[in-house]
């Protein structure tokens, strides 16, 4: 990207995808039954796939350069839930205008992850591989995944893990993180603009104990040591905005609500982000639009600030 030039990055999390037409009593005989059973006394209230055909109509309109959907694209982890989130990332874009991760709620069980992620692989894969015979290499494999759009570098961390009833906790794990660090030095060497894609919040605060990245702290650290331009997470389904300590100063951490969410509260509302990244003489700036859902099928322009 050429001085002056801008590059578009839309930002949204947590559409959890349902489709329980065709469960099956087996299905159901692990931590899903618990995710089941929430999701039509609670969830179903409040998230509505209606609203995410309203962000798909209002992001076509946007039309950002690329699109980050960080994690939980699915709400029980099934089969038929990971097909319809390829259908719901068809409808965003093309596999090299989308970039996508996992979050909890796609490993909702054991081997769930690693048996729908070749439905999701364009979305996935870094620049250097290929997707041979519609397969992707195995999910261990895929992150942290590696996508560059002229100066900007799109780093996806995969957090997702299956974990025991009532937890939601995610790890990067030490070989991931590994490749996280030397990824970070080789395209803060080129000058990139690194944008960090990541489910669960990096951050102490942001949620519960039960649903914290175990390896905070050491992602943290990493950063500190390498730095990166701007961290991206969902999970916490309500905006967050925080920083992480860097060679060169801070880097911004932001976080955004479910992307199905009609919740009353409008810091619970759906949102997308549109961040602006323009690349000048003095250096990058970063300006923030946030788009929210204020029923109606509608999303409105409901905040705008400057990160850099």
């Amino acid at each position: 990207m050429n001085p002056n030039e801008t590059f578009t990055l839309a930002h949204l999390a947590d559409p959890h995808l349902v489709d329980h037409r065709d469960i099956r009593l087996i299905d159901l005989f692990n931590k899903r039954f618990f995710g089941y059973i929430k999701w039509h006394l609670i969830r179903s209230a409040s998230q509505h796939e209606e609203v995410l055909g309203s962000l798909i109509d209002d992001l076509r309109a946007s039309r950002p350069d690329h699109i980050a959907v960080t994690g939980d694209l699915t709400h029980l982890g099934l089969p038929a839930e990971f097909q319809k989130a390829k259908k719901f990332l068809s409808d965003l874009g093309a596999p090299s205008e989308v970039t996508v991760i996992p979050g909890n709620h796609d490993a909702y069980v054991a081997a769930a992850l690693e048996a729908g992620l070749p439905h999701w692989a364009e979305y996935i894969v870094s620049d250097q591989y290929g997707i041979i015979g519609g397969q992707a290499i195995s999910a261990r494999a895929l992150f942290p995944s590696l996508r560059i759009r002229g100066s900007v570098a799109l780093i996806g961390v995969s957090t997702a893990i299956p974990c025991s009833t009532f937890l939601a906790v995610g790890r990067i794990g030490k070989t991931q993180r590994q490749r996280l660090q030397e990824m970070l030095i080789e395209t803060g060497r080129k000058g990139l603009f690194r944008v960090i894609l990541i489910h669960h919040p990096p951050v102490n605060g942001a949620v519960s104990w039960r649903k914290r990245l175990t390896d905070a702290k050491a992602f943290r650290a990493i950063v500190k040591q390498h730095g990166a331009e701007l961290i991206l997470h969902g999970h916490a389904h309500r905006l967050v905005q925080a920083r992480l300590k860097t060679p060169d100063g801070y880097v911004p951490v932001i976080g955004i609500s479910s992307a199905s969410s009609a919740n009353r509260h409008s810091k619970r509302r759906a949102q997308y982000h549109i961040y602006r990244l323009s690349q000048t003489a003095q250096g990058w700036q970063v300006h923030v639009r946030v788009r929210s859902f204020v029923g109606r099928k509608e999303f409105i322009t409901q905040d705008e600030f400057r990160l850099l």
